[in-house]
């Protein structure tokens, strides 16, 4: 099969990986529809995090069931399907609380790389999540999308408890910060502030559901939400970046007993001990337990309730990964999508 694989900074290539094999009887074999690059790719593909050697690249994907193994009861082959980036066995005390992210069993699904063409999903029965029959083409990249930058945006409103009556500020404006934003709208939060310095990344903010863009970042972008919350800040946060910056940012946002959702991966960031004192801040955050969401998120999605697919503003096929990550890193695309 063909598949993305960087093997240095800025040097993806899309060259012949092996298929992939059964090799639990708890795996199943999908082909994929649709797959796409993360926000979070980019940081190997900047050499921020060092590749140890060629890597297979992605962890979202959407498809089609081509084989199963012994013990899957779940899903089966010609179903399509939605997978979270963790594969999870979904039965352990910690997938039973809603974590499925940290379930002891866990697999990242970039260790395996699905911007491919074929990819082997690990503990399918507790990972995927069939659609209702097979989906219309044009929802296959809002269901895509539900594979990581949607439940991901959604936990970050889930974990700053966005919700009626609620002012909610977004830090950050790729796919998952606009995400955020429509999960704050579905969650019914009351006023929705998208910090963004880009008019596409805007616009497609209130189409979401922003009732206010701020353009200004770190201290003045604190100042422009604190003006417009009477000086108390947002009782909601959702960071979306990882930096030093962003988190800062979100923090000092937030008014005193506010509530903080951090998903952007975080990079050399340290909280300093006398702000959080004196925040009287909830922080709660990591990577998305996204499993937990996708029966709700699919059932959205193909009611056409939502239409997260819209962050997807570039459409390439797989053999042009290349240009689809550097049009990412060069913020001319918000999400590319690829098409095996």
């Amino acid at each position: 099969m063909r598949g993305a694989v960087l093997h240095a900074p800025g040097d993806v290539r899309v060259e012949d990986r092996p298929d992939p094999q059964i090799i639990e009887p708890t795996d199943a074999i999908i082909r994929l529809t649709a797959t796409c690059i993360c926000g979070s790719d980019l940081w190997p593909y900047r050499g921020v995090d060092k590749p140890d050697g060629p890597m297979p690249m992605g962890h979202e994907y959407a498809g089609v069931v081509e084989e199963v193994g012994s013990e899957v009861t779940t899903v089966r082959p010609g179903q399509f399907v939605v997978g979270s980036f963790w594969a999870s066995d979904n039965t352990c005390e910690i997938c039973r609380s809603g974590y499925q992210c940290a379930c002891v069993q866990r697999v990242l699904m970039g260790t395996i790389g699905t911007q491919s063409q074929f990819a082997r999903i690990p503990l399918a029965d507790g990972t995927l999540v069939a659609t209702p029959g097979m989906p219309d083409a044009d929802l296959v990249p809002s269901l895509l999308a539900a594979s990581d930058v949607l439940g991901t945006g959604w936990f970050a409103a889930v974990a700053a408890e966005a919700g009626p009556g609620k002012t909610v500020a977004v830090v950050g404006d790729g796919a998952v910060g606009l995400c955020g934003v429509l999960a704050a709208k579905q969650l019914g939060a009351e006023r929705i502030i998208a910090m963004s310095r880009h008019a596409p990344r805007q616009e497609l903010a209130r189409r979401f559901g922003a009732t206010d863009i701020v353009t200004e970042r770190g201290d003045d972008g604190v100042a422009v939400i604190k003006e417009l919350t009477n000086g108390l800040g947002a009782h909601s946060v959702l960071e979306a970046v990882g930096t030093q910056e962003s988190m800062l940012q979100a923090i000092r946002s937030t008014r005193p007993g506010g509530h903080v959702g951090f998903v952007g991966v975080a990079h050399d960031v340290a909280l300093p001990g006398d702000l959080m004192f004196d925040s009287l801040v909830h922080l709660h955050g990591g990577p998305a337990p996204v499993r937990r969401y996708l029966p709700k998120l699919i059932e959205l999605i193909c009611d056409r309730a939502i239409d997260p697919g819209k962050v997807f503003d570039l459409t390439l096929p797989l053999d042009q990964a290349a240009e689809g990550y550097k049009a990412m890193d060069e913020r001319r695309a918000i999400k590319t999508l690829l098409r095996p």
